[in-house]
């Protein structure tokens, strides 16, 4: 006797995002929560909450990586300082709506933040060919003073 092999069933979640997206928003409008795939449902909630922090979690790498090419990179600062300033506004501008969209975000960003300055330095070491000796491995900024629209690392005279 054979065992039997019971298939995977595909759900229209698998086959057609789209469609079981607009087909759960309607089950969740008019109330029928009797037929909604709750797991796959569960799934993308969590899976929104990741998206966000590791969103936020890159913006702020970057953030650093460019605060730290501003403040350290002298041969290449006359040439390069305007793009990387708006860089950091830019850096800056997204974390901010994602703290406006979620406020409870600003806690996350202060556990990470001395992990993704380190990202953001060996970013900033890999461009720049410095000796590591030369930047600290711990910031030398605040996260205040990253986010703060105004602070920049360094100032042209």
């Amino acid at each position: 006797m054979q065992p039997q092999v019971k298939a995977k069933s595909t759900s229209l979640y698998d086959t057609d995002y789209q469609l079981w997206l607009a087909q759960t928003v309607d089950q969740l409008k008019s109330h029928n929560f009797s037929n909604l795939d709750l797991e796959n449902l569960v799934e993308e909630i969590e899976s929104l909450g990741r998206s966000q922090k590791q969103a936020v979690s890159s913006y702020l790498m970057r953030l650093c990586e460019h605060l730290l090419k501003i403040k350290y990179w002298q041969v290449e600062r006359e040439r390069c300082f305007r793009g990387w300033k708006l860089e950091v506004r830019n850096f800056r501008l997204q974390i901010q709506a994602e703290l406006e969209a979620s406020p409870s975000l600003k806690s996350f960003l202060e556990d990470v933040f001395v992990k993704q300055y380190r990202n953001g330095r060996n970013l900033f070491l890999d461009a720049s060919d410095f000796n590591g000796n030369l930047i600290p491995e711990e910031p030398e900024f605040s996260l205040e003073q990253a986010l703060d629209e105004d602070w920049f690392p360094w100032q042209p005279k």
